[in-house]
């Protein structure tokens, strides 16, 4: 994945909470140097100062909204233009909403696309030229079990984490052999922020059993490490996955419909 030296660098989006935290004290208990991204610039920077004290690492923190048109090429130039080798990428931005695509705001649904799907594609070309350069590094998106099926009530989202999936898995087969590891962690409902801002605290997709943010980053941490290009954690999550491949299309897009009610 990346080398052993003592200079090894880790970027994560998203953070500052839920399963991107997870990460990044998974990546400074292995010594890494962290360049830390997200849009609330206080709670990075008080993460920031714990992970250096409780790791002796150096914890970069940028405020940056990466839901915007050209938020990836700007990302790219400050770290690269600082001097950073970025040895690890980690994509965990993301968000999703609940509603039907007539009823989401327009400009709500473009920023789930361009943050889930565009800045993570232009994070990933950008960083990975280097380590194919260096011939190492990782790279790290996280997609969903909502990747594996369409998501009726939420339609964008279930989307563009079938673009995160597919796209990561195609690019692991690109740069196989090339010593840069290239792992899609799918996890399913998670304990994190992420189903409030989404609105599908009270559906019965969370009403049923949760991973905790910590398990799931270790199991994608764990995944990168032995070069995997899948993750998905959890054996209940492994079983429904796999079970969307044997169900009709028609029936799974109703079930997943049912449980976003």
């Amino acid at each position: 994945m990346a080398s052993t030296g003592n200079h090894r660098t880790a970027l994560i989006t998203g953070a500052s909470s839920g399963i991107g935290y997870e990460f990044a004290r998974l990546f400074a208990r292995d010594h890494f140097d962290l360049v830390l991204v997200a849009r609330s610039g206080d709670r990075l920077s008080s993460i920031a100062d714990q992970l250096s004290a409780d790791f002796g690492v150096s914890v970069r923190p940028i405020a940056r909204d990466l839901g915007r048109p050209g938020a990836a090429e700007d990302l790219f130039g400050d770290v690269d233009g600082a001097g950073t080798t970025v040895d690890v990428l980690v994509n965990n931005a993301g968000f999703g909403l609940k509603g039907a695509v007539a009823e989401l705001s327009a400009e709500a649904q473009e920023e789930m696309v361009q943050l889930n799907v565009l800045t993570l594609t232009g994070l990933t070309r950008r960083f990975l030229t280097g380590m194919l350069e260096r011939r190492q590094g990782g790279i790290l998106n996280v997609a969903s079990t909502a990747a594996f099926q369409p998501g009726p009530l939420m339609a964008v989202y279930y989307a563009s984490k079938a673009y995160v999936l597919s796209f990561t898995e195609a690019l692991a087969n690109e740069v196989h052999g090339s010593g840069v590891a290239v792992t899609a962690l799918c996890p399913g409902p998670t304990v994190t922020g992420f189903s409030e801002r989404a609105g599908t605290t009270g559906t019965r997709l969370f009403r049923g059993p949760t991973m905790d943010a910590a398990s799931v980053a270790a199991a994608g941490y764990a995944g990168l490490q032995q070069g995997r290009a899948v993750v998905v954690p959890g054996a209940r999550n492994r079983f429904l996955a796999f079970g969307v491949r044997l169900t009709p299309r028609a029936v799974v897009t109703k079930i997943t419909r049912t449980m976003q009610e």
